[in-house]
């Protein structure tokens, strides 16, 4: 089965990611551009100052399912 990606996620490769403890992450957001995500990032860094959020590109994939 070939997998392919939604319109939304070819175009929003940047994700501001929320790292938790036990290796869990929660993702806040896909942007467009790596300078929104850091500006989000900014916002979310003073906002909740003791959480750790990291900024990761996203390229996609496109393969066949196992």
């Amino acid at each position: 089965m070939k997998l392919t990606m939604a319109y939304r996620e070819r175009i929003t490769p940047w994700v501001v990611v929320r790292l938790l403890p036990g290796m869990q992450r929660i993702v806040v957001g896909w942007f467009r551009s790596r300078s929104d995500a850091d500006g989000h990032l900014k916002v979310l860094r003073s906002q909740i100052p003791h959480a750790e959020f990291v900024v990761m590109f996203d390229p996609g994939f496109e393969g066949e399912e196992m």
